[in-house]
């Protein structure tokens, strides 16, 4: 009988840990990349856009791993392009929790940009924040735009609003007019209970070990 327990714990501890390592390389969670562009806008430092979008509703949040970008051909010889998430646009520091890492996107495509594990609580409006070095005049970056919000998986949504500022301090909110084309990817992390759990198939997988090699 506890031979029968054992196994079924360590088989239950490998499942929960192999859909954590699958999980680990992230789950598109929402995007609207399919929808048909119809706009677009430039971007540089006298040009920033931060398109809204709300986590989903898993109880233990979300670390994301990566922000997909659809963009047109840029113009003139922009430079500097830079993705942040922000969990605000107002207060004196404006809550940028971080810088994400990727290519430059001035020739047009679609474009990746990595982070290192933010942290989304669920049901949470965040916004995805871009901008440059140079400003328009220069050169500018162009991000494609659809008409609708979307809806995704968890109840992740790209919101129907998006905010505009010179500066990055001052913002002017816009709402239906353009959503910007994006995608998310996330992993669902794991409740308290669920990592006591294989911990608990850990524990019991290595006394099954000492036991055989005895």
């Amino acid at each position: 009988m506890r031979k029968g327990i054992l196994i079924a714990t360590i088989l239950f501890t490998v499942e929960l840990f192999v859909a954590q390592m699958v999980q680990a390389q992230g789950s598109l969670y929402v995007s609207n990349l399919g929808q048909t562009p119809t706009g677009s806008a430039s971007i540089g430092s006298d040009a920033w856009i931060a398109q809204r979008f709300i986590a989903g509703t898993y109880p233990g949040g979300y670390s994301l791993n990566s922000v997909q970008l659809l963009m047109d051909a840029g113009s003139g010889s922009p430079s500097g392009f830079n993705v942040s998430i922000y969990s605000s646009l107002s207060g004196g520091s404006y809550n940028n929790l971080g810088n994400l890492v990727g290519s430059d996107p001035s020739a047009g495509g679609l474009f990746t940009y990595a982070t290192s594990g933010i942290m989304l609580s669920p049901w949470t409006a965040y916004y995805v924040v871009v901008t440059a070095a140079t400003p328009v005049a220069q050169g500018a970056y162009v991000w494609s735009a659809a008409h609708a919000f979307t809806d995704g998986g968890d109840a992740w949504t790209i919101d129907n609003l998006y905010f505009s500022s010179a500066d990055g301090s001052s913002w002017t909110a816009h709402q239906r007019s353009a959503v910007y084309q994006l995608a998310f990817y996330a992993t669902a992390v794991p409740e308290p209970t669920t990592l006591a759990l294989a911990w608990l198939g850990l524990a019991c997988l290595s006394v099954w070990q000492r036991r055989q090699r005895k």
